[in-house]
């Protein structure tokens, strides 16, 4: 694993030093780890979310009204 020499606000260092206190992580370094894993799947379902936007914004406009759109999404699903 590799190390690191980081540096915190205050308030950033209190509050990860509160959760080691309060059990919750065993260190200051598995708190920062978890952060870090929780932003990069974060990223994922952004990354998800903005492809499909993108997708859907070069498929063009429809005429359908939202009760259509709905009617249909549901057909699609249900098979």
């Amino acid at each position: 694993m590799a190390r690191q020499s980081i540096s915190f606000t205050k308030p950033n260092d209190e509050w990860l030093k509160s959760q080691v206190d309060r059990e919750e992580y065993s260190s200051k370094s598995e708190l920062v780890n978890d952060l870090i894993r929780q932003a990069r799947k974060q990223q994922v379902q952004i990354d998800w979310i903005r492809t499909k936007l993108d997708k859907s914004e070069k498929s063009g406009f429809t005429e359908y009204t939202k009760e259509q759109i709905l009617i249909q999404s549901k057909s699609l699903l249900n098979g």
